[in-house]
């Protein structure tokens, strides 16, 4: 009997050290699909003009190579996280990735315009299955305090910095090979990726009822695609167009009536109770805030840098290394010490950190030296932000069911998104009249320069005071450490 328990105990800690070593190689695995899902935000922007140019694609529809993606990408965000939960995260994150490599290889081919916004449209589809998956797989993967806080430290380190490297590769791509190589550049990686995760990681669903909420769905994939949409064109339109404003005001109705109908779902695709949590409610509203504040840092800098300074792409793709590296030394610090401060301290002094780099940003002129006051300053905001990063992914998920890990994931990228579009188009709205403003109708080019650059300046001032209202939702109401410590020793029980 005893040399039987024995043999038992030995079984389960070989189990368990089997365990220990293929959840870090997991992490791996879904590290690089975050960063592929983060960098097609982005890495097409640099390619941008060569794929008009090449494709004949007018100045109006060229907004529609982000745009596709985008759109789909936030409109499907909370259905992919309740299919993942409900069908299997390792499953979905799989086809995620097939997808993605498929719909990537389309878009390169593309030989005309409606071509490459179909293929954009289908990535943002299948990203919207994987991205979800991707998250909650880390959550279910790694359950005790520290190694969940180093997950997320390497997580958040990819989503913030992913976009600056998408720019760096973009620029490399198609300098030096073509447009359609920022595209193409998926599918091997997908692939690779794809088969890694079929070996290595384990399968996890939620249990109970899996019914789905068709209705739900609906109203939340239209309303959230209505509201993406109306953002975008009023960047593109102003905010007073009809079109814009019928889309917003679609987008109110439809997620109004989604909220009325989740409150009475018997199996809701977004139960309340994810939302309504104090904590997690918070974290949902901060990055909301962040994801608006953080756009004119990228937006405005790259413009600033290939029309003011001139930068050819890949000079102002590599112009943003700075910002990857101070995200990546962020994350990773803020991943030693959450668990003993929790991660209210982070957060705030994160985005408070954020906010005076931005302010920074805001004094840049005609002849600004790259060197001397454009690096500080994105380093200032890239380790503010990747302190921030790490606790807002942490707390937006600890503590959270295992039935709903999938479309807690996706309601934190769905405000992240929602975020982004808000903010290019609003910094975006704002940056142009302002510039409108100084030029008047002045033909002089040193004026003009002059207004483009007092637009970026509104732009960063505008993002700096979002990025201060995160710190402050930061402060007032997320939990204390004790509190989070507290939750933390609940979450190590669980057993997923």
């Amino acid at each position: 009997m005893e040399n039987s328990t024995s043999s038992v105990e030995q079984s389960n800690t070989e189990e368990s050290h089997s365990h220990n070593g293929t959840k870090w190689l997991a992490l791996a695995i879904i590290a690089i699909a975050q960063l592929m899902i983060v960098l097609d935000a982005s890495i097409v922007n640099i390619a941008l003009p060569s794929a008009q140019k090449a494709l004949n694609i007018t100045t109006a529809n060229r907004q529609w190579v982000i745009t596709a993606y985008t759109l789909s990408f936030g409109g499907f965000l909370l259905l992919g996280g309740r299919i993942a939960d409900y069908v299997g995260r390792k499953k979905i994150f799989i086809i995620g990735l097939l997808g993605f490599a498929a719909s990537s290889a389309l878009g390169g081919f593309s030989a005309n315009g409606p071509m490459l916004f179909a293929a954009r449209a289908l990535q943002g589809s299948f990203g919207a299955l994987m991205a979800p998956a991707a998250l909650s797989l880390i959550t279910v993967t790694f359950t005790e305090q520290k190694e969940r806080a180093t997950a997320f430290g390497v997580y958040g380190g990819i989503s913030g910095g992913g976009a600056a490297i998408g720019l760096i590769i973009g620029g490399v791509l198609t300098q030096y090979a073509s447009w359609r190589w920022c595209l193409f550049v998926n599918v091997p990686i997908s692939i690779i990726t794809a088969i890694s995760a079929f070996i290595v990681l384990r399968e996890s669903k939620a249990q109970g009822n899996t019914k789905y909420d068709v209705p739900g769905a609906i109203l939340a994939t239209g309303g959230l695609a209505s509201l993406v949409y109306g953002f975008t064109s009023a960047s593109i339109s102003g905010w007073a167009t009809k079109s814009t404003i019928a889309y917003l005001l679609l987008a109110g109705i439809l997620l109004t009536f989604f909220v009325v109908w989740e409150f009475k779902a018997s199996n809701p695709l977004l139960p309340m109770r994810i939302v309504l949590d104090k904590n997690r409610g918070a974290s949902y509203l901060v990055s909301l805030s962040a994801g608006i504040g953080m756009f004119g840092a990228f937006l405005f800098l790259t413009f600033y840098f290939q029309q003011i300074l001139n930068y050819s792409a890949l000079k102002a793709g590599l112009a943003f290394l700075p910002f990857s590296g101070g995200i990546i030394i962020g994350a990773g610090i803020a991943s030693k010490v959450l668990p003993k401060l929790g991660p209210k301290p982070l957060m705030a002094g994160g985005f408070l950190a954020a906010t005076i780099g931005t302010l920074w940003m805001s004094r840049i002129g005609l002849h600004t030296d790259y060197f001397i006051h454009v690096m500080p300053s994105e380093i200032v905001v890239s380790v503010g932000m990747g302190f921030a990063f790490v606790s807002l992914s942490s707390t937006a998920l600890f503590g959270i069911a295992n039935h709903d890990a999938g479309v807690a994931s996706a309601t934190l990228n769905t405000s992240q998104q929602v975020g982004g579009s808000l903010g290019t188009a609003l910094l975006n709205t704002l940056a142009a009249n302002a510039t409108r403003s100084f030029i008047g109708h002045s033909i002089n080019p040193l004026v003009i320069a002059n207004g483009v650059v007092h637009g970026f300046r509104i732009g960063f001032i505008t993002g700096s005071i979002f990025l201060f209202i995160a710190s402050v939702i930061s402060v007032t109401m997320i939990q204390s450490r004790t509190q989070f410590n507290s939750l933390n020793r609940d979450v190590e029980h669980v057993q997923f």
